[in-house]
């Protein structure tokens, strides 16, 4: 996979150097990719450009929509000179509509698409903690790129895509918007369930917080009899089924709240998994560090290894990831192949 950069080099190459001289954030999505550099302003990098491109099978660009053709590269000439190109053009808004010409950043787009305004407590909206509507975006640009490539083998045809991160934003927002539009809008309420009691935090006695998810009345009787220690809990009506729990909240939780606060986390965690209750550890970057359940990757950079969180898919054939490029590092062997 080549990466076309500007001179200057892709500007997530100098957002930090946390990760052992390195972006965090070019060294997680550049593993394996070859750096030239090319300036599209000048001839012969522009003809060293459509050499690449008639033997590409897939061409993924995000300048700013009508920018690739102002460079002398429209993606509907691409196509008829390249019938078998798949060309995918990422952006903030789209090829079309109202917004296109609008500059587009991750948190601006989790505002617009109204994904902030379900996403933390209830006196303000919050941003998801990472590039939720970039990443999204291009999960969208890859799934739709392996379709084209699927379909290509049996048509010989490429195909254009065009992903936005609004798109990718509005088709996950799915769930509360038709909610809303049904009469039942969603309520930030943080690390609860506006439907579910008790689903919630709860904090131990040496200060940790917990997260458990009863799920029916069944999961309330055993947690009220193996955790909370109170069987008389099971049967008491203010607390017998979900609706119940959900009109006495307050005091569900306190009830919860009381019974953690007596005990430390580890012996906590023990009991609750023992009664097979749904919880997990509210953690922070500290304890995901240290997980027991963090797989990791190391990666090669210009700087030296970085030990990653792996890939999700878990596949039983023997992979390996490329290194991180230094800027340029390919231009030369590019060169002298397609020149």
């Amino acid at each position: 996979m080549l990466k076309i950069e500007r001179p200057e080099g892709d500007f997530a190459r100098n957002y930090d150097s946390f990760a052992n001289g390195e972006s965090v954030y070019f060294v997680w999505l550049n593993r394996g990719k070859e750096s030239v550099v090319l300036d599209l302003a000048r001839g012969d990098d522009k003809d060293l450009f459509a050499a690449l491109l008639a033997k590409a099978d897939v061409f993924v660009q995000n300048l700013k929509p009508g920018a690739i053709a102002k460079l002398g590269f429209p993606i509907a000439e691409l196509r008829k000179k390249h019938p078998r190109l798949i060309c995918c053009s990422i952006s903030g808004y789209g090829e079309s509509g109202p917004y296109t010409a609008r500059k587009a950043y991750d948190l601006l787009v989790q505002a617009e698409s109204g994904l902030a305004s379900i996403t933390g407590g209830p006196d303000a909206p919050a941003r998801v903690g990472f590039s939720v509507a970039d990443i999204g975006a291009g999960m969208n640009a890859y799934q739709a790129i392996l379709e084209a490539l699927i379909a290509r083998n049996r048509t010989g045809e490429g195909a254009t895509i065009a992903v936005s991160l609004f798109d990718a934003m509005a088709e996950w927002m799915t769930v509360p918007l038709l909610s809303h539009e049904g009469g039942h809008p969603f309520k930030r309420i943080g690390l609860a369930h506006a439907a579910i009691a008790p689903y919630g935090v709860f904090r131990s006695r040496d200060g940790a917080d917990i997260l458990i998810s009863i799920q029916n009345d069944r999961e309330w009787r055993v947690l009220a009899r193996n955790v909370l220690g109170d069987e008389k809990l099971a049967d008491d009506p203010r607390f017998a089924t979900n609706s119940d729990r959900v009109k006495n909240r307050a005091a569900t939780d306190a009830l919860i709240a009381g019974a953690f606060a007596r005990a430390d986390v580890a012996p906590l965690m023990a009991l609750l998994e023992k009664a097979d209750i749904a919880f997990a550890r509210v953690s922070n970057c500290a304890l995901l560090s240290a997980h027991p359940h963090l797989r990791r990757i190391s990666v090669g950079t210009p700087s030296g290894p970085v030990a990653m969180p792996a890939p999700a898919p878990v596949i039983d054939q023997a992979r390996s990831y490329g290194r991180v490029p230094a800027l340029g590092e390919h231009t030369e062997r590019v060169r002298a192949e397609f020149s």
